[in-house]
């Protein structure tokens, strides 16, 4: 489904299906005051979203993952601003997933995301699970029927794309 062939009905659909969804994926990525509100961060990623020419969905998990990536974006683009605006601050904390120790302030934010372009050029499969499980609070088996993958599988990636990006945010 390409968005200029979806009828306005049925992106409102597609939106209000999921918006209670990606507002509570939304509100599991806590940065204090470094980060959107849930309600505005899932309004500027539907902005972003529907605004794409490209912009296509199989399912209604393939746009969570879609939905993960535009959530990324904006918060990245709202730290950037930030950064710009001032130059030093507190140690806000962006929880990367309560199951590792991975956390970063504001500024680490934007070391994460870049850690994270560098993870999809050597692993793009692990950069694609990383971004649908912090950005998308998507569950391993949600990702796993995404990829086509065993769970197994997702979790070993998964593992090894935390170590990987801890090493590179905590350098």
């Amino acid at each position: 489904m390409r968005l200029e062939n979806f009828q306005r009905e049925d992106l409102d659909y597609l939106f209000s299906v999921t918006y209670e969804e990606l507002k509570r994926l939304a509100s599991s990525i806590r940065a204090g005051s470094a980060t959107l509100n849930p309600t505005a961060l899932v309004n500027e990623a539907w902005i972003k979203l529907s605004r794409s020419p490209k912009f296509s969905a199989a399912s209604p998990l393939h746009f969570k993952r879609i939905a993960a990536r535009a959530m990324r974006q904006v918060l990245v683009d709202a730290a950037r601003r930030r950064a710009s605006e001032k130059r030093a601050g507190g140690a806000e904390f962006v929880v990367f997933d309560e199951a590792t120790d991975i956390a970063a302030g504001e500024r680490d934010l934007l070391g994460l995301d870049t850690a994270l372009d560098e993870l999809a050029k050597v692993a793009p499969r692990q950069a694609m699970i990383v971004e649908g499980r912090f950005f998308g609070g998507l569950e391993i088996q949600e990702i796993a029927e995404l990829m086509r993958l065993s769970p197994a599988t997702i979790v070993r990636d998964w593992r090894s794309a935390r170590a990987w990006l801890a090493l590179k945010v905590r350098g």
